[in-house]
């Protein structure tokens, strides 16, 4: 079984986005309730975030909350949101001492007062520490960063601000929740659905894709390694050709 000391350090993924998808049904095969799911793939969560720390990931994004997800019962919407409050109180410290900077993306204006509050005054007690940043995507939806993105593009035009011939990837880059990262470069999904989930379209256009039959609280350092040595393994051509690469 492959560790952490196996990969090559030379060749690390920059940025690694996480569906992190299946706490419902691990709960169900266990016959427990979906919450009891949710509170174990926090377990996850810390497991994923110090590995990618150990390992100096420079950027780490995990799909916490979706648009789509406020339309979910309402006991396991609020369960979430109370796990997300414990969660960011409990981890305050840990992030500290592993230099890892928080933040996060998505219509944070949507969370609970409570959950709002906690996630600013951790974001604002990290916003010091100079390694890792970990990006939490809550009530986030792709599609809707994009909408925002040509809104205020399109205002700005319309104000004679930019003008439309000088509109490229760089200008829409800067327009998006996630102009402070850079675009990702593994992204893996948990729980073996294939499919992207409105998350991070715009960022994932060349990122390597890896869906592992898994469920996110089964998640374990083993499978991050082996995600990580697939990425390795592939050639990461750009649109280019092998030739021209080498």
């Amino acid at each position: 079984m492959h560790t952490l000391e196996d990969l090559n350090k030379d060749k690390l993924p920059k940025h690694v986005a996480v569906i992190m998808d299946g706490n419902g049904r691990w709960a169900k095969q266990r016959g427990k309730l979906r919450i009891f799911g949710h509170e174990n793939g926090v377990e996850a969560v810390r497991r994923t975030v110090e590995n990618c720390a150990k390992l100096q990931i420079q950027f780490l994004t995990l799909y916490a909350f979706s648009t789509e997800n406020w339309n979910r019962p309402k006991l396991e919407v609020e369960t979430l949101m109370r796990l997300l409050v414990a969660s960011l109180r409990k981890e305050l410290k840990t992030l500290n001492k592993n230099n890892i900077r928080l933040n996060t993306i998505g219509n944070i204006d949507s969370l609970p007062d409570k959950a709002r509050k906690e996630l600013e005054e951790v974001i604002s007690k990290t916003s010091k520490n100079n390694g890792m940043m970990l990006t939490l995507a809550l009530s986030y939806g792709s599609r809707e960063e994009i909408k925002s993105a040509v809104r205020d593009i399109a205002s700005k035009v319309k104000n004679n601000i930019i003008s439309p011939e000088n509109i490229d990837e760089a200008v829409i880059n800067t327009h998006l929740y996630t102009h402070f990262l850079p675009d990702v470069d593994l992204l893996i999904r948990t729980s073996g659905e294939q499919r992207i989930s409105n998350f991070l379209l715009w960022q994932i256009a060349y990122a390597e894709l890896y869906f592992i039959d898994v469920f996110w609280p089964d998640f374990s350092e083993h499978h991050l390694v082996e995600a990580i040595l697939s990425y390795q393994n592939r050639e990461r051509r750009f649109g280019k050709t092998s030739e021209q690469l080498h």
